[in-house]
């Protein structure tokens, strides 16, 4: 939440000459209605469930650079379709977070005490993350444009 996946996916796909294409804006458009909407009208589990029919189709669908929202990787198949794709993690520290986000309401994973339910997010999805991952890029105290070029470097595409 708040790392930059969308910011950072945009650039990206300039960069390489591909399209760019966001599983939550897939989610929104499809649904009619905000994620917090969806997660307080039906809840986590019924969201979930969305998500990881958006993420199947986008990932079936699209071949440029796909922004997935945090808690996509919790479900096990989704994991299993992202084996043999390149992907990007992008990290932060809770402190990063704070200045980011604000870590406020409007994220219904984060309504109560929203620092330690970061942590605790983070906790139990960061092996997650770097289970997928084919680099991991740490975004604290960086532009998008720098975290941009430190993913290309990463993954040897620096003449993007």
């Amino acid at each position: 939440m708040g790392v930059g996946k969308s910011t950072v996916g945009q650039l990206l796909a300039e960069r390489l000459g591909v399209g760019y294409r966001d599983t939550d804006e897939d989610i929104v458009a499809a649904e009619g209605r905000a994620i917090a909407d969806i997660f307080v009208a039906e809840g986590e589990v019924e969201f979930r469930a969305v998500e990881k029919r958006s993420v199947r189709a986008a990932l079936a669908e699209h071949e440029g650079v796909l922004a997935l929202g945090g808690g996509a990787i919790l479900d096990a198949e989704t994991r299993g379709l992202l084996v043999g794709r390149t992907v990007v993690y992008l990290s932060m520290d809770v402190e990063e977070a704070v200045k980011r986000t604000g870590l406020n309401a409007a994220r219904p994973l984060l309504a109560v005490n929203p620092r330690k339910q970061w942590r605790e997010l983070m906790e139990a999805r960061r092996h997650l993350y770097e289970e997928v991952a084919t680099v991991v890029v740490a975004t604290d105290g960086r532009t998008p444009e720098e975290v941009t070029q430190a993913a290309l470097d990463a993954l040897e595409l620096k003449e993007a």
